[in-house]
């Protein structure tokens, strides 16, 4: 009896205490509220707001653009939710309302302008920048984001890497629509898809180390 009480008191004799996380909608929106003013100072000496407010004039254009932010919004929230061992995986959807408004929103778009605006870059025009916007946005946006997932120790990597890489997609695809001079078409929506599912795809592979899984 007391050899093992001896070993009871050697194994915990060492342990420290765990600080408890802050309830995950919480800190999604503290993550959420430091990329506002981030992004939004950056908005302040780079956008072109004339340009900006005539776009968003167009109700189809704002819809678009607010759909986009809704679904980075609402796929963050849902990251820091299922990255709670215990909680229900059904929070998976809640991103998938405001991604289908958005895609509705960009193939009116794409109705409308059909496939190419063919610019003088061609048939893919300034669309390839798009895509390049989105991917280099989204990886500071990743790093930032699954620095504080982690923390969690997500027993089921795969969902959080999903929703938190398709969340700051989304968010690049938002900042992208204060820098976009022209309207969406076919190939403008597919390389915006492109650049998403790059993002998705890469973080869905690194998630092991990206979340600190054994």
């Amino acid at each position: 009896m007391m050899e093992t009480e001896r070993l009871i008191e050697e194994l915990v004799g060492g342990l420290q205490p765990v600080r408890r996380l802050r309830p995950p909608a919480l800190r999604a929106a503290l993550w959420l509220a430091t990329v506002a003013v981030l992004v939004g100072l950056a908005l302040l000496g780079f956008a072109d707001w004339a340009q900006v407010m005539q776009r968003m004039a167009v109700p189809r254009i704002a819809l678009e653009c607010a759909a986009a932010g809704l679904t980075g919004i609402s796929a963050v929230l849902a990251a820091f939710i299922v990255s709670v061992p215990g909680r229900s995986q059904r929070w998976a959807a809640l991103p998938l309302p405001a991604f289908i408004l958005w895609l509705v929103a960009s193939g009116a778009g794409c109705l409308v302008n059909g496939w190419s605006l063919h610019g003088p870059g061609g048939f893919v025009g300034d669309s390839a920048h798009c895509f390049g916007f989105i991917v280099g946005v989204s990886v500071p946006l990743s790093i930032g984001l699954f620095a504080v997932l982690r923390r969690a120790r997500p027993i089921a990597p795969l969902p959080v890497a999903a929703l938190g890489t398709l969340g700051v997609a989304a968010l690049a695809d938002f900042i992208l629509e204060f820098f976009h001079p022209f309207d969406v078409t076919v190939i403008d929506l597919a390389l915006h898809l492109a650049g998403i599912a790059v993002v998705m795809l890469v973080g869905i592979a690194l998630r092991r180390r990206l979340l600190a899984v054994g």
